[in-house]
């Protein structure tokens, strides 16, 4: 590419009209011990913390320009680089992505950040970063094209997490890190912690794995910064660093990286591949040999579905899970200051201590008898004890905490409760007698929320005085880690209910997704269709292990018969039936999965010494199969098909608002990959949706490459 930098970025800018422009500010600092002067560049959009420092074009040429005026001076020692409080960068400015429509621009991209980040590595004068705070992506390997760098103890949230959105660290990171680092610690962080929920590093952990050469208090963190860089120019200190190892262990690392990205993506996502090929080729490729491979590795993936969906995903998660859509007015909301849990076993207990730790406030369960109740009890002041002991709360919170609980046989200990929640047996007559005792004691408008999984929350309610109260509020297990609050509305809910409910997900840091009454909602709905065509393949003579692992392309968390196993089979086989009852024969119930549930398993694998999973021989004489195997290719065709049919169907029924809505129940409530875009996007760019419907779930563009204008 012959063009200069100058005209690389203006037609990049092009693209970003709506960039929020990081200015690079930059100003004389005396350095101490005699150092000499430097020039402190400190970026700034000029929002506060809410609003991160990204680097769009228009950014980067700021940056470009702020480095290329400190070049030109002749007086200085060092160029230092930090960011506004808290924040150092939160990497590129992705929201011009979407308008990518060719290799040659998405090159442009990658090309910019390399040239203006080159000039930290090539200057004439030592280059120092002070990782204040947030540095991702972009922002963090500013640093790495440093000399030397530091960070805050109080720093949190440091992390190349590309891979979790379809990229690879592409302005240098693929290289620099590896060879700072060891290749080891960078698929640690390039590849792993990406693929973990997007896990990150604070300050404490770059600077043990290297990242940082120092660590400072985030008070005076600026200060010491600029006094160790002066000690350092002055040779007061010396920085000295282990010698990367680029033996077998190199290969060793990458051959780690690969299982971690076959455990967690099957193949189905190229970004983590790209990453660990960019990872081999710097154990001895030359600096700018290796950011010519990182230009071409994002020439293909910013053009990819997957980055697109990655994306759409990203989207929703911050923007769409923020507000759910069909929300009432919030003002409607009324005050809660004490919460009620109907039942005392595990996700009572579960339920009871999340609601202690967000909203603060006096909780009381209760249960059919007191022997019951002590054990829900006891439950709850073990689990306060294990987050003390992990230091997350001190002796006074636990006090408090153990303080509000409560335990009670007698539903009139509920009189001031302004919110009560169920968690009893499965079984609509239990719920309905459950909220028929409530009734006699709560006043008129509190709201008796159930946490079912699958039945009518118009049926629990009908026989009810104040049916309007009522409402689903549907919570995953585990309650403290799952993000995703089903809040079902009944015919009859109304909106100072709903709005009361979103205000208290809100406090339980919940993200809350509107769904109408209909049967097991949204993720167990499409989740059971799903199991049930697996187990319809194993119940045809399809071999369990294939029909398991037939979905592996699409990326899941897990295979469907081990999260049949995690939820348990029981469960598993009641909400099938349900389903089957309200819902017809899309949803089959498996002979075979009555038999595993009769049969006392929990799940249908052992072990062997390798620590392998295998089907045992009891199991494959449990179950009764037919011979009519399939093979992989057509069992995800014929899952995937259902899944279409399926979200069609919820669609008509106005069960959500949109497939935005699927998508982020899917990603939140169950886990699904970023790089599938939770399902609708998968569906769409496999074809399965105009297959099955004739029709895409999206637009073009939408979690998609947009056709070029």
């Amino acid at each position: 590419m012959s063009k200069d930098l100058t005209t690389i970025i203006s037609e990049a800018a092009a693209l970003t009209d709506d960039e929020v422009i990081t200015k690079a500010l930059s100003r004389d600092v005396d350095l101490p011990h005699g150092a000499g002067t430097a020039v402190l560049i400190t970026l700034d959009n000029g929002h506060d913390h809410t609003r991160p420092n990204t680097l769009g074009p228009r950014s980067l040429r700021e940056l470009n320009n702020a480095i290329d005026a400190a070049l030109a001076r002749d007086d200085i020692a060092a160029i230092c680089i930090t960011g506004k409080p808290f924040i150092l960068a939160a990497g590129a400015d992705l929201t011009g992505v979407a308008k990518l429509t060719d290799a040659d621009q998405a090159e442009a991209i990658t090309r910019i950040g390399h040239e203006v980040y080159a000039k930290l590595t090539t200057a004439s004068v030592p280059t120092f970063t002070f990782y204040n705070g947030l540095a991702l992506g972009g922002g963090l390997e500013i640093g790495l094209h440093c000399t030397y760098r530091t960070v805050s103890s109080s720093a949190a949230g440091l992390a190349l997490p590309e891979c979790f959105l379809g990229m690879v660290p592409a302005w240098g990171g693929a290289y620099l890190l590896p060879n700072l680092i060891g290749a080891d610690n960078a698929v640690t962080v390039i590849i792993e912690n990406p693929l973990n929920n997007n896990r990150m590093l604070k300050g404490p952990q770059a600077h043990q794995l290297g990242i940082a050469d120092a660590i400072f208090d985030g008070a005076d963190f600026l200060e010491r910064s600029l006094d160790w860089a002066g000690q350092v120019i002055s040779g007061k200190i010396t920085v000295e660093r282990p010698e990367v190892d680029r033996g077998a262990a190199w290969d060793e690392a990458v051959a780690r990286g690969r299982e971690i990205a076959d455990a967690k993506v099957s193949g189905a996502a190229p970004a983590p591949y790209k990453a660990l090929e960019l990872i081999t080729a710097a154990k001895h490729q030359d600096r700018l040999a290796a950011f010519e491979r990182e230009n071409q590795a994002m020439r293909s993936l910013l053009l990819s579905d997957e980055l697109r969906s990655g994306l759409y995903a990203f989207d929703l998660v911050q923007k769409r899970a923020r507000k759910p859509a069909g929300a009432p007015e919030s003002w409607l909301a009324r005050p809660v200051t004490k919460i009620g849990v109907v039942g005392a076993g595990l996700m009572a207990g579960q339920l009871a201590l999340l609601f202690l730790r967000r909203l603060q406030l006096p909780v009381v369960i209760s249960d059919v008898d007191q022997e019951r109740v002590d054990r829900g009890i006891a439950y709850v002041h073990s689990e306060i004890d294990k987050l003390r002991s992990k230091g997350r709360i001190n002796d006074d919170t636990v006090n408090r905490f153990k303080a509000l609980i409560t335990g009670t046989t007698d539903y009139a200990d509920y009189a001031d409760c302004e919110f009560v929640i169920e968690a009893v047996f499965e079984e609509l007559a239990v719920k309905k007698q459950v909220f028929g005792e409530l009734e006699k004691y709560v006043s008129a408008e509190t709201i008796l929320a159930t946490n079912t999984s699958s039945l009518s929350v118009t049926e629990m309610a009908a026989e009810l005085d104040h049916p309007q109260r009522v409402l689903g509020f549907h919570f995953f297990n585990p309650v403290a880690v799952l993000p995703l609050l089903e809040v079902a509305r009944g015919e009859r809910t109304d909106d100072e209910t709903v709005a009361t409910a979103l205000a208290v997900a809100k406090k339980l840091k919940k993200n809350a997704v509107i769904v109408s009454d209909a049967p097991a909602f949204v993720v167990n709905r499409l989740l059971t269709r799903l199991m049930g065509e697996v187990i319809a393949a194993i119940d045809e003579g399809t071999p369990i292990e294939v029909a398991d692992n037939a979905l592996r392309p699409l990326g899941l968390p897990m295979t469907p018969m081990v999260l049949t196993q995690l939820v348990g089979p029981a469960i598993a086989l009641h909400v099938a039936e349900t389903l089957n009852a309200k819902l017809g024969d899309r949803f089959g119930v498996s002979p075979n999965l009555r038999a595993w549930v009769e049969s006392g398993r929990r799940g249908l694998y052992d072990w062997d010494e390798n620590g392998q999973p295998y089907v045992p021989g009891e199991v494959k004489e449990m179950f009764t199969v037919g011979d009519n195997a399939s093979t992989p290719e057509q069992i995800l065709e014929r899952a995937t098909s259902a899944l279409a049919e399926e979200i069609g169907l919820m669609l008509q029924e106005k069960v959500v608002a949109a497939p935005m809505d699927i998508d982020l129940c899917l990603i939140l409530g169950a886990g699904w990959p970023f790089h599938d875009g939770g399902i609708t996007p998968y569906l769409d760019r496999t074809g399965i949706s105009e297959k099955v419907l004739g029709q895409r779930f999206l637009p073009r563009g939408i979690a998609s490459v947009a056709q070029p204008s």
